[in-house]
């Protein structure tokens, strides 16, 4: 009789243990998708913003490019100096 009783026993420790690692697993297994999740969302974001700043490089490429021009250097010279042609009219507020 002692030995079906310890038979009994050693099984049901052995599914005790089985069981609780289940748990561990399918706890931790729940913990990674949503840590995934997450993952996926910042990787979406951070996608967009190298996007954001590729646009961002050629906007001033573009720009350094235009400020080697003479048009650049007129209108800097008109806004600036206030520098004007010979053949422009000029007007200016009354006070």
């Amino acid at each position: 009789m002692r030995r079906s009783y310890k038979k009994r026993t050693g099984i049901g420790i052995i599914a005790f243990v089985v069981l609780i690692l289940c748990a561990i697993v399918s706890y931790r297994r729940i913990s990674l998708g949503q840590e995934n999740n997450e993952a996926g969302i910042t990787i979406n974001r951070l996608e967009a913003r190298m996007q954001e700043e590729q646009e961002r490089k050629e906007e001033i490429a573009e720009f350094k490019a235009f400020t080697k021009t003479d048009k650049y250097i007129e209108d800097m010279a008109r806004d600036k100096l206030g520098l004007v042609y010979e053949d422009d009219i000029i007007f200016e507020p009354e006070e």
